[in-house]
């Protein structure tokens, strides 16, 4: 039998995001997602029991503020202690891994997937996904991009705004688009 597109999602290869399967996953996502971002917030708390469910982990004492947005929640993982301040993105077609006690400043957006180069292919709806791993206690500040593939390293700084487009290592402070390692750090 062929794979269907989520499994070539699932293993990092071209597929189409125009699917029915995929559909049916971002409805329910989309559901999850409505639910927490329109709770009273004494009811929802730190995570809105729907998108809670959704994600493959959520850590204790996770918090995340409202408007909160992801196609699939499936594939977001959080450690302990994670904050992600409002408006928040994570376009989650890959695995996202954000370790313990690491906080997102508001609007950061990480983003795995790729469009396809080629215009046909892209009208077609072709893309790639390709994981992001954030580690621990790690400070992301607000408006910063985190683009597909990339990992951050326990103890890193991304400063405000900026767009993350290659790895950064344990203990680094990266700023600018493209970010770079600020000097002094």
């Amino acid at each position: 039998m062929a794979p269907s597109e989520r499994d070539k999602m699932e293993a990092g290869d071209w597929y189409s995001c125009i699917d029915p399967e995929l559909d049916a996953l971002r409805q329910q996502a989309a559901e999850a997602v409505f639910l927490h971002n329109s709770m009273q917030p004494a009811a929802r708390g730190n995570l809105g029991p729907k998108l809670q469910q959704l994600f493959a982990e959520a850590g204790s004492d996770c918090r995340i503020e409202a408007p909160f947005h992801c196609p699939y929640g499936i594939n977001i993982s959080l450690g302990a202690n994670v904050f992600l301040n409002a408006g928040c993105v994570i376009l989650d077609t890959a695995p996202v891994h954000i370790g313990d006690d690491t906080m997102l400043g508001p609007a950061v957006q990480i983003y795995c997937a790729e469009h396809h180069r080629d215009a046909d292919k892209r009208k077609a709806g072709l893309e790639i996904a390709r994981p992001v791993t954030i580690g621990q206690n790690v400070w992301i500040g607000g408006a910063a991009v985190i683009l597909a593939g990339v990992t951050i390293g326990d103890h890193a700084i991304v400063g405000a705004g900026s767009v993350v487009t290659r790895d950064v290592a344990a203990d680094t402070i990266v700023v600018g688009n493209p970010a770079r390692v600020a000097k002094g750090s």
